[in-house]
């Protein structure tokens, strides 16, 4: 393989890599939560369930003390690659906080789809009251951070030719 095709494979490869640990997290979720979603019968640290800042950056959901540090876990996860190469740059932290976007929506997607709970025809507003808005029968997380996730991806990979 040449390494204009090693380059052109790695940003699909990268992308199936982040489904495949969105797939893992989401049965390790399925098996912690049942089918009680968010977070809803853990005995939490604390909750949070209503504040102007969780309709601005947590899409009108309870922050827990549960989902306050495995989001947190997450996201230092996806950065470790810029604190291991001891290299940071716009690129690489556009990269990573779109394969953070990415990982949530699989992962939340596929919570439904493998929970026997639930399942892909229960994600509805009506079996799902954690997730507060909706647009064209999916919660709006999906679609802003699905479209923004892609944006910031393309862009991480983009190179103006010289």
């Amino acid at each position: 393989m040449s390494d204009r095709e090693v380059r052109g494979f790695r940003p699909l490869a990268l992308l199936v890599w982040v489904v495949l640990l969105a797939f893992f997290f989401a049965n390790v979720e399925v098996q912690i939560e049942g089918a009680n979603g968010w977070a809803s019968a853990l005995p939490v640290t604390f909750r949070v369930d209503q504040h102007w800042l969780l309709d601005l950056f947590w899409g009108g959901r309870p922050l827990t003390g549960y989902h306050a540090w495995v989001f947190s876990f997450v996201a230092l996860t996806f950065h470790l690659p810029l604190v291991w190469e001891g290299r940071w740059s716009w690129r690489a932290q556009a990269r990573a906080l779109a394969l953070i976007s990415g990982f949530w929506i699989v992962e939340d997607a596929l919570w439904f789809v493998l929970n026997p709970a639930y399942g892909w025809a229960a994600l509805t507003p009506a079996n799902v009251p954690w997730h507060v808005h909706w647009f064209l029968g999916l919660p709006t997380d999906y679609w802003t951070f699905g479209f923004g996730a892609l944006a910031l991806y393309a862009a991480s990979w983009w190179r103006r030719s010289t």
